[in-house]
């Protein structure tokens, strides 16, 4: 098993809650993380028929005739374990009873909050990050990275990445998406997620997404909704600190795993990648989503915005997660530097009071160094911070 920087963390919050849950996209490893981490569980895994029935018909008795120490693999699918997972750990009244995971974020935090809020120590598992890919027989370089993603499957068994995606959103719209729209629109919906994938990277345009697609405003926002629930697809939010400023109030959309993105933008080699004229999209969304990534692994929910007003000035990434020492981030995809890719990181860094040290212009140069106050640092030092 390739090593998981989320494990020493989940570890630990067995130590502090009776109950830690593990949620995150289907196939990012959590069920090998968990029985893994807490090999000494019972595990019962709610997909199989047979145990979900058992499960379903008597709640009550399912929990109780187990172990004191038991994984619970996709819970989401017996609402009623989650009031019974509180009654017996409130009896027991300790640390690490349960560990529950799943791949239907929506279904899985509606339950938490109405049985288990205080009792539950949350983490989310994304594919692998550069370093943990790293640390495959693979070890691929960074533009190899991006064409592949995280998923863990093609890492292990060598897969074609054409095969495991295109599998991978047929059981997602199976399983995720199916229950929550008519089946008149499963082939819009496909649509859907291709629209997506053009615009990562972009502003949401709500209202084109619907006149291409022949669909409602709020059928998009719902959709999105379900793509952001399911750890497809993430906003980035505009950040505001000047009220007499006219800044955008339209988040971006971003895909927590190039892979995927790229599979739906059908590049299908990284000299393919290197070519697109969406390189620059693609390599944005990989800086953004790693280091969104990197937050979850240790624990913390990100705090990471996007600036633009109506003068034309933009930064890609705005890193508040410590807001004592917040990060100003430019993105490229190009290998040559220029010293007026910091113009707008610096104009920003002094309305926001942010040091030099903080000011950093992201891209595929061969070595990091500093020009000018500003840090120019490569794409593979930064996934590796």
């Amino acid at each position: 098993m390739t090593p998981r920087l989320l494990d020493p963390l989940l570890k630990k919050m067995a130590t502090w809650f009776p109950v830690v849950s593990v949620t995150g996209p289907r196939q990012s490893g959590k069920s090998t993380l968990v029985k893994s981490a807490f090999s000494d569980y019972e595990y019962v895994n709610l997909e199989n028929p047979q145990m979900r029935r058992e499960a379903t018909n008597d709640p009550v008795g399912f929990i109780r005739n187990r172990q004191s120490r038991l994984i619970i693999d996709e819970a989401q699918y017996v609402p009623d374990l989650f009031s019974m997972i509180q009654v017996v750990s409130d009896e027991r009244n300790e640390p690490g009873q349960y560990v529950i995971s799943g791949s239907q974020n929506f279904l899985m935090l509606k339950n938490i909050k109405q049985s288990l809020a205080g009792r539950v120590g949350i983490t989310k598992l994304l594919p692998f990050s550069y370093s943990e890919a790293m640390k495959t027989k693979i070890s691929p370089n960074v533009d190899e990275f991006m064409l592949r993603g995280g998923f863990p499957r093609p890492y292990d068994n060598g897969m074609p990445l054409d095969v495991f995606f295109s599998s991978y959103i047929d059981t997602y719209i199976e399983r995720d998406v199916a229950d929550y729209l008519d089946v008149r629109n499963v082939a819009v919906f496909r649509k859907f997620l291709g629209l997506c994938a053009l615009n990562a990277g972009s502003l949401i345009n709500y209202t084109h997404f619907a006149n291409e697609l022949d669909v409602s405003v709020p059928t998009v926002k719902g959709w999105l909704s379900i793509l952001e629930s399911s750890y497809i697809t993430f906003p980035l939010m505009p950040f505001h600190y000047n009220a007499r400023k006219r800044l955008t109030k339209t988040p971006k959309i971003y895909f927590y795993d190039t892979g995927l993105l790229c599979y739906l933008l059908k590049i299908n080699s990284v000299q393919e990648l290197l070519l697109s004229p969406v390189l620059g999209n693609v390599f944005e969304n990989l800086i953004v989503a790693e280091t969104s990534k990197r937050y979850f692994n240790q624990g913390k929910n990100p705090e990471l915005y996007f600036y633009r007003d109506d003068s034309d000035i933009e930064v890609d990434l705005l890193d508040f997660t410590d807001s004592s020492q917040p990060d100003l981030v430019e993105i490229k995809s190009g290998q040559t530097y220029h010293d007026r890719f910091a113009k707008q990181v610096r104009k920003i860094a002094g309305d926001l009071d942010v040091s030099q040290d903080h000011q950093w212009v992201v891209s595929r140069v061969e070595s990091s160094y500093t020009s000018n106050g500003v840090n120019v640092c490569t794409a593979k030092d930064w996934l590796l911070r």
